[in-house]
């Protein structure tokens, strides 16, 4: 008491009519508070690690996706840019290789995210100490945020810079580098956007874009309101039917991975893309 009655005490009004504290005053302020919040450098220090204490396991499991992507990205990167196709395409070619082996991972991970039964059993067991399970939503949108990064990374390249090169690419280098994987036809770019990989590719991109804007906020709590007949795509029953078009979306991720131009070992590019997106 006697600390609060000495604090009222030396309160003196300042020209401008506000309270003033004296310096015996600001003295015992100070001294009231705890000394990990007296300066802001410790106040920081302090507030990062309660932060840390309290969400650590979303943190480590944030910071390991992260890893796995990272490595995956370098690691298909570097592969590519040994490889003789890298002097047709240059290093655009290994930024869509690479951001395509970070999309396999996230796509066969983001299924994970939403089996209930055996995200149920795993709660059971010692991993539920380490693991934030009841995490598992935010987790699955932030890893459709990586699949969205991904995706952009690896059609931007593709389209503004792998195919151009390929079309303006001299027809002799052409032929010597990459002629087997086209039947020695160099091809145009609407060849290109045509073919195979080009087609399941752009269905892709447009089913997970029409599905992912579905399942935003504003879509998923009728936040938006569309004209008619467009009015019944907003809504939580409109996000959960369309999210069952990305089945189609892996079905598409196996054939376009079979029909790579660069890789024709069959072991290479189906078994390998089926595991990662079950």
């Amino acid at each position: 008491m006697w600390q609060l009655e000495t604090l009222l005490r030396e309160m003196v009004s300042s020209e401008d009519g506000k309270p003033k504290l004296g310096t015996r005053t600001q003295t015992l302020t100070r001294a009231m508070i705890p000394c990990k919040y007296r300066t802001p450098i410790r106040k920081w220090i302090t507030k990062t690690a309660e932060f840390v204490n309290e969400k650590w396991k979303k943190i480590w499991i944030i910071v390991l996706w992260l890893t796995i992507n990272l490595v995956l990205f370098v690691w298909k990167f570097l592969q590519y840019k040994e490889r003789a196709a890298s002097e047709v395409m240059g290093s655009c070619l290994c930024f869509a290789k690479g951001s395509a082996e970070t999309l396999k991972f996230n796509m066969a991970l983001i299924v994970l995210t939403m089996c209930r039964r055996t995200l149920t059993k795993l709660r059971g067991t010692f991993l539920s100490q380490i693991i934030p399970f009841d995490d598992n939503i935010n987790f699955h949108k932030i890893i459709a945020v990586g699949v969205v990064i991904g995706t952009l990374i690896h059609v931007g390249f593709h389209v503004s810079c792998d195919f151009p090169r390929i079309v303006s690419c001299p027809t002799e280098k052409f032929m010597a580098i990459l002629g087997s994987g086209w039947d020695y036809k160099q091809p145009n770019y609407l060849t290109l956007v045509t073919s195979t990989p080009g087609i399941t590719g752009i269905f892709m991109v447009l089913i997970m874009a029409f599905t992912f804007t579905l399942a935003t906020h504003y879509f998923r709590k009728s936040i938006v309101t569309l004209p008619s007949p467009l009015h019944h795509l907003a809504g939580f029953n409109s996000f959960w039917y369309a999210h069952h078009l990305l089945i189609l979306v892996y079905i598409l991720l196996v054939i376009h991975g079979y029909f790579l131009f660069l890789t024709k070992d069959w072991h290479k590019k189906t078994v390998r893309v089926i595991l990662l997106t079950l």
